[in-house]
């Protein structure tokens, strides 16, 4: 079967080391994450004796670049991973897409094989601000292709290759989101009663939240208006304390207000939390600013939430209903986190990068290599229980 396939090459500033990848987006199945597989193409006559790298890098920024005065840096780079191609070391057997890229670049391509930690975060960015300049917030991984010259005060000649760190909706979502939540007041008698429900769980980016909700009053208040909206609860696992809630979509009506005592409201509105329409500063994104699927975070499947060892971003969401009774009465909030992802895509139909057959011939980009990921085609391809993260309810 003859299909296209592409295969993304970065090289470094001089053209002397280039990356090559099959994919630039791996999976976080919540117990462990796709590997990331690709070949590092170095010229020989550079090389004499120093030595390849590469390295998996994960880099957290928390602050503002232009704010960065007096040594004061706001970005945090781990290595998450590392391994020697020159001078040679043990290495796992290469896969069938670096055996057959090895084949064509020649001896000069050495594959590698590196491996996500349980516990790294998935790529998030943060939507900056108008007059933000420099790199934006959130985490962010790269593949880092490094020749070191250590006789020669340690000079080095790099190339970075961004990546993306994903995760997919669950095929089994979990209860339907339903609480409800009561007020009393010191001064009077009867309670004011509220009771919400979502339609399901688990959302689909694109999909319609539709909100129910029922207001017994049985106190002497009166119920003025009603807020309903879908806000994105940021959480830093890496400082106590780090939350951020940014609100997504809102809608406010007075529809069938005032509810005075005694009376009962049942209604039923409908949000949509896209990115599209609702972009604000701060908001999480899925590590995308451009193009047209840019897209919400997802939330953040955790395996345990309570582990201390987890680090950078953790996302969620939730539907607030807020019922405001005046500046004496105060208000009643009631709040339904619910799951927000992209849908695992069907793997029959997708071309895996480990593919069975041999790389056909490649046809370079005209692209600056020091500026942007460079896309190679080839044809003659041949195919081949989770917990989310929610907050507390807050009046």
């Amino acid at each position: 079967m003859t299909v296209t396939f592409r295969v993304f090459k970065k090289a470094s500033s001089n053209n002397k080391v280039t990356i090559y990848l099959g994919r630039r987006d791996f999976v976080d199945h919540v117990t462990g994450s796709d590997p990331v597989d690709g070949v590092l193409n170095v010229d020989r006559e550079f090389l004499n004796d120093k030595k390849v790298v590469v390295q998996l890098v994960c880099s957290f920024r928390y602050g503002k670049e232009d704010e960065e005065t007096m040594g004061l840096n706001f970005k945090k780079e781990l290595t998450l991973g590392e391994m020697q191609l020159f001078p040679p070391t043990s290495s796992p057997p290469p896969t069938r897409l670096q055996e057959r890229l090895v084949s064509k670049l020649g001896k000069n391509a050495f594959p590698f094989h590196l491996d996500f930690p349980v516990h790294s975060p998935t790529s998030v960015t943060l939507q900056p601000g108008l007059e933000d300049a420099g790199e934006p917030c959130g985490v962010e991984y790269f593949v880092r292709g490094m020749m070191v010259d250590e006789g020669e005060g340690t000079k080095k000649t790099c190339v970075n290759m961004v990546i993306r760190k994903i995760q997919y909706a669950p095929t089994r979502p979990g209860r339907q989101p339903s609480t409800t939540v009561r007020k009393d007041f010191m001064f009077s008698p009867g309670e004011l009663e509220l009771e919400g429900t979502l339609d399901r769980q688990l959302y689909h980016h694109g999909d319609d939240v539709k909100v129910s909700f029922v207001v017994r009053n049985n106190s002497s208040k009166t119920v003025k208006k009603i807020n309903v909206s879908v806000v994105q609860c940021i959480d830093i696992a890496m400082f106590t304390g780090g939350h951020h809630t940014a609100r997504i979509t809102q809608m406010e009506t007075t529809e069938g207000c005032p509810i005075g005592p005694g009376s009962t409201l049942q209604k039923e509105l409908t949000l949509s939390p896209t990115s599209k329409a609702h972009i604000r500063t701060g908001v999480a994104l899925d590590g995308r600013l451009k193009g047209d699927d840019t897209s919400l975070a997802s939330s953040t499947l955790l395996a345990d939430e309570n582990n201390r060892d987890i680090f950078g971003l953790v996302i969620s969401y939730a539907v607030k209903i807020k019922l405001f009774l005046g500046a004496i009465g105060g208000d009643l909030t009631a709040e339904l986190p619910f799951v927000l992802m992209h849908p695992r895509p069907n793997l029959r139909k997708m071309i895996k990068a480990d593919t069975l057959a041999s790389v056909g011939s490649f046809n370079c980009s005209q692209d600056d290599p020091t500026m942007e990921d460079t896309l190679f085609s080839a044809k003659d391809m041949e195919m081949t229980n989770l917990t989310h993260r929610t907050t507390n309810k807050r009046d």
